[in-house]
């Protein structure tokens, strides 16, 4: 299905790094399915292959005073986008540590956006990554939707061949996930137009 350049785009975070990680998994499936609801260009951000150092601007990113090439392509590429599902594991009862990395190089380029979350885990379906990153997000004057789809378990829905399925109803989910996201999308592109910060 081709994106239409008239919506909004909506980057699709893969934000575990580690060796023979299964996220990319879970975020290729997430990814067909966020095409197929045909209500957002679609950008798959992979953050291993984007590769930021440990945060190492010496000015405070509200000041967008960047130093590094990495830390311009970063923003760029942030700015470029309406809305954000982040696809995240659980480490600690915590977020993946590149995350918040890659969150903490800028301000401006998040605020006004909306966000949501694929998580998948164990017990708990990686919901406590989630419950750690939501007062972040608020600083940074994100807004995460409480709409969002978590997957327990999630390695015993991923086929000899590398495929994840998790079924219908985390499918189901998604959807309604998705309708949401385009709601807050709209909405708050305009409040983004009327504080004069910079857009997707």
């Amino acid at each position: 299905m081709t994106s239409d350049p008239s919506q909004p785009k909506l980057q699709i975070f893969i934000t575990s790094t580690r060796e023979r990680r299964l996220g990319p998994a879970v975020a290729t499936w997430f990814t067909d399915r966020a095409r197929e609801h045909a209500g957002f260009q679609i950008e798959l951000v992979d953050l291993q292959a984007v590769a930021l150092p440990i945060l190492d601007e010496p000015n405070h990113p509200m000041k967008r005073d960047y130093q590094h090439d990495h830390t311009k392509a970063w923003s760029a590429s942030v700015a470029s986008a309406d809305a954000f599902a982040f696809v995240v594991p659980e480490y600690n009862h915590g977020m993946p540590p590149a995350l918040l990395n890659a969150l903490d190089y800028l301000y401006v380029e998040w605020n006004y956006k909306p966000v949501a979350f694929v998580s998948y885990g164990g017990v708990s379906g990686g919901s406590r990554s989630v419950q750690m990153a939501n007062p972040l997000l608020t600083a940074l004057k994100m807004m995460p939707i409480p709409e969002s789809v978590t997957i327990p378990f999630f390695t015993k829905l991923i086929n000899a061949e590398g495929i994840f399925d998790p079924g219908e109803t985390p499918h189901r989910a998604l959807t309604g996930m998705l309708d949401e996201l385009l709601r807050w999308t709209q909405a708050l592109k305009t409040m983004r137009a009327q504080s004069g910060t910079i857009t997707g």
